[in-house]
C-alpha cells in the first residue's frame, strides 16, 4: 500500500513544455507582426497643416532641424550629400517613399534644397511631414 502512494505522488507533475511553446509561439508572432517606426534621428517640431494626410509607409526619412542641420538615419548629412544617400537607399528598397520632416522654424531654403536632392535622385513619391490641426 505504502509503494502505491508513493508512485501517485510521483506522476503528479505538471509538464510545463508544452505551455513553454505557446509562450514562445506568441513572442514570434508579436515580433513579427510589429511594425517599427523609422525615424530620421532627431525630434522635429512640425508645422501644422488642415489639409494633412497620415502616410502609412515611409521607408527614407529626412529631417531638418530648426538649426537647418540635415539628418538621415540618425546621424547629420550634408545637403549635398542627401541625393547620394537617397539613391543608396532607394536601391536597397526600391518600393519605399520619402518622407522629408522640416521644423518649424527650419529655412525654407534648406528644405528646398533637400527637395531638390531628392527630386534629383529620381524619386517622385516624396512627402513634406506636417501635423494635423
Amino acid at each position: 500500500m505504502r509503494k502505491h502512494a508513493a508512485k501517485q505522488s510521483d506522476d503528479a507533475e505538471i509538464d510545463m513544455t508544452p505551455m513553454l511553446d505557446i509562450v514562445f509561439i506568441m513572442l514570434i508572432f508579436f515580433i513579427v507582426t510589429a511594425s517599427f517606426l523609422k525615424e530620421a534621428g532627431i525630434d522635429i517640431n512640425r508645422p501644422d497643416a488642415s489639409t494633412a494626410v497620415k502616410a502609412d509607409k515611409a521607408n527614407i526619412m529626412i529631417a531638418v532641424s530648426e538649426k537647418n542641420e540635415v539628418w538621415m538615419e540618425k546621424r547629420r548629412v550634408d545637403v549635398r550629400a542627401v541625393r547620394a544617400n537617397v539613391e543608396r537607399l532607394r536601391a536597397e528598397n526600391p518600393e519605399g517613399s520619402v518622407v522629408i520632416q522640416a521644423d518649424v522654424d527650419a529655412k525654407a531654403g534648406v528644405v528646398m534644397e533637400v527637395v531638390d536632392a531628392v527630386r534629383m535622385a529620381n524619386v517622385s513619391d516624396y512627402v513634406v511631414a506636417t501635423k494635423e490641426n
